[in-house]
């Protein structure tokens, strides 16, 4: 029996980069995947089409995760679509980066905004989703920057380091249902994000890390995969660190 099977997951942000793996790595295991973006485009698609050929059920829906009124309308079409939601991952996510003298207000909101509001916004929505089914994995992707802070990145940094504190909270609240919530913490890990950094830059950021190598988006999916799974079922408020041990 595969780990997810009968499940059905939801990714925000997962049209491509981290949210894909993950809901490739979901699929593989089993279960059927909702995913959203802020526009479902020709990538979108593509990504449904590749979710689907796991021989699971796959929808992608435009939301603005940051939108407290669409994250509501979007799980409520999820839950009707699918018929629940077992396993949510917050993982929509944008940079900003600045020092913070030069760091506008709208560069801090817009973090804040999709980054952290946005995992409030869905969590908000599929606490009674899962309160009556009585069960539930919730992950939210920090980052290390979340736990280290980093230059250039205080709303960043500060959007992630709220992920774990959100994290660890509904753990508490919601822990006596059966509903668990965790936070990963991926490291350097090669995406569109980083793909703009120089091979130069690249190189440097690996001579760094202990295991010498940037991260993959399937590392971190193979984390979110023990989290979402049964393997876990006694694993709650705790946040995993997928960085190649650059952050012990």
């Amino acid at each position: 029996m595969k780990l997810l099977e009968g499940k059905v997951a939801l990714v925000t942000g997962a049209a491509r980069g981290i949210g894909k793996a993950i809901a490739l790595k979901f699929a593989s295991e089993g279960a059927d995947i909702a995913f959203t973006d802020l526009t479902i485009d020709e990538n979108g698609l593509a990504t449904q089409k590749e979710i689907e050929a796991f021989g699971v059920k796959a929808k992608g829906y435009a939301s603005n995760a940051a939108n407290f009124e669409e994250a509501h309308q979007v799980t409520a079409e999820i839950v009707k679509d699918f018929g629940r939601i077992d396993i949510l991952v917050n993982n929509a996510g944008i940079t900003r980066d600045g020092l913070m003298m030069r760091m506008s207000e709208q560069q801090w909101d817009m973090v804040i905004n999709v980054n952290l509001k946005s995992a409030f916004n869905f969590v908000h929505a599929i606490t009674p989703v899962m309160l009556k089914q009585k069960s539930g994995s919730i992950i939210n992707m920090s980052s290390v920057v979340g736990v280290s802070g980093n230059a250039s990145q205080a709303n960043y940094s500060a959007s992630k380091a709220g992920m774990i504190g959100l994290a660890k909270s509904i753990a508490k609240e919601l822990g006596s249902r059966g509903i668990r919530a965790n936070a990963i913490a991926p490291g350097f890990i090669l995406t569109e994000m980083t793909g703009v950094l120089s091979e130069e830059v690249k190189t440097e950021w690996a001579k760094q890390i202990p295991l010498r190598r940037g991260g993959t988006p399937e590392d971190v999916a193979r984390v979110a995969l023990f989290l979402a799974s049964d393997l876990s079922s006694y694993v709650t408020g705790q946040t995993i660190h997928c960085c190649g041990g650059m952050n012990m």
